[in-house]
């Protein structure tokens, strides 16, 4: 997992940005991951962010490309709050 990136289900579009906490990064590496939905012409539908440890992120990103997540391009800007 990069420590910038996404990853979306081609069958639901919901899509998780994942992108490194530059404040933690180095005493204890965490990622934020948000979620949520690209909705064509509209503002994304964003439904959650978490905070995880790097390690966890890492397990999650490889989890989700298992079962079938794709990498993808940005599907909103990063200035996009939940």
């Amino acid at each position: 997992m990069p420590r910038h990136g996404w990853i979306q289900d081609p069958r639901t579009s919901e899509t998780k940005r994942f992108h490194a906490d530059e404040k933690s990064w180095g005493h204890d590496p965490r990622v934020f991951v948000d979620s949520g939905r690209p909705v064509p012409g509209e503002a994304p539908l964003l439904k959650t962010r978490v905070h995880l440890r790097r390690e966890t992120a890492e397990l999650l990103w490889q989890e989700l490309l298992r079962v079938g997540w794709r990498t993808c391009i940005p599907q909103w800007g990063a200035d996009v709050d939940i």
